[in-house]
């Protein structure tokens, strides 16, 4: 079988790396994903965009990327579009129209509850099989929508979770986030932050794919911190962390590592996004537990109020013992990996 894989984002890749492990060895991906899994059509680095100015700068770009993965479609069996909705669903609207009777499979789906509701509609109709990874993402489409909860992604991955919590803090980890912009104005609070914190041991999680002229440029003096790469082991080794927003947030949340949400976007995509999503949080986590308890599960803190001075006083104030008890039941909620049943609906 060959599969067309449309896969632009760093965590969409390590759920198809999981994804390819359930599938049988004959599937063959053939398109837009990580050179560690075959033969992609371009490379992931040029794709890297940062807020709505980046992207339109790329506009032009994407175009023609768009058009070339809808003319390799005819090889395909099957299509899958994973994550990347301002990219993905434009294709899917193509890939139809040009071969409408081939099978069009989403995969981590657009959040069009949180902001568009008007594309559930035109999502039920163009995509064949609809694989949410939210439990209460169904409740928002049609009764007759080709849509089912597949289990959530991160299960497949984070196998160690806290039973308990260390009373004393002696390790906190900080994570600026994987994209420039983010880093460059997350660091010099993040430092401010460690000088003020009197803890045994500082790390900051870099992501593995950056050379040595990125971490210099992005992150400066990094004295006082020890640079490690793997996040899942190294939340699940920390007592504490501090996290920019993303899919960073989930993961502690599910691992049970008490944490404080920064996030600091340029001015501009920050008013933008403001008045396009209509959510009261921003951190994936505290979107889903809002859902499931009605209340948020970690502290939040964005833009002008994102300072040392603030994230130290929620720090001191933390209850470690509550966010425990809520992780454990959030883990409950979202059951188990979705790999498998995502694998299963492919290969049917």
């Amino acid at each position: 079988m060959k599969l067309l894989v449309s896969a632009l984002e760093h965590s969409a890749n390590v759920h198809l790396k999981s994804l390819k492990k359930e599938l049988h060895e004959d599937v063959e991906l053939m398109g837009i994903f990580d050179k560690e899994l075959g033969e992609p059509i371009i490379d992931l680095q040029s794709l890297a965009i940062m807020g709505i100015v980046d992207a339109l700068k790329k506009l032009r770009f994407f175009f023609k990327l768009a058009n070339e993965m809808v003319e390799l479609s005819r090889e395909a069996d099957k299509v899958l579009l994973m994550d990347s909705s301002g990219f993905n669903l434009p294709l899917a609207k193509k890939i139809k129209k040009k071969y409408p009777e081939k099978e069009i499979i989403y995969y981590i789906l657009p959040q069009a509850w949180a902001w568009k509701k008007k594309r559930i509609p035109v999502l039920a109709k163009t995509i064949d099989r609809l694989c949410s990874i939210l439990p209460f993402e169904p409740d928002y489409y049609p009764k007759d929508a080709p849509i089912e909860y597949v289990g959530h992604p991160l299960l497949d991955q984070i196998k160690t979770f806290k039973e308990s919590l260390s009373p004393e803090i002696k390790h906190i980890t900080f994570m600026p986030g994987s994209r420039k912009g983010e880093i460059k104005r997350l660091m010099p609070i993040y430092k401010e932050l460690r000088e003020r914190i009197n803890v045994q041991k500082a790390t900051v999680i870099i992501p593995e794919y950056f050379s040595p002229e990125d971490i210099n440029e992005l992150y400066g003096d990094l004295t006082g911190f020890e640079v490690v790469h793997n996040a899942h082991v190294t939340l699940n080794e920390a007592d504490f962390a501090f996290i920019c927003s993303g899919t960073a947030t989930l993961e502690a949340a599910l691992i049970g590592t008490p944490f404080i949400l920064a996030y600091k976007a340029k001015p501009l995509d920050y008013f933008i996004g403001s008045r396009v999503v209509k959510l009261s949080h921003v951190g994936l986590a505290n979107i889903m537990f809002e859902k499931f308890k009605g209340e948020e599960i970690h502290p939040e803190f964005l833009q002008d109020a994102v300072t040392a001075k603030n994230l130290l006083e929620s720090y001191k104030n933390y209850d470690t013992s509550h966010f425990l008890e809520n992780s454990k039941a959030l883990r409950a909620y979202l059951q188990h990996g979705s790999a498998k049943r995502v694998a299963q609906i492919i290969q049917e």
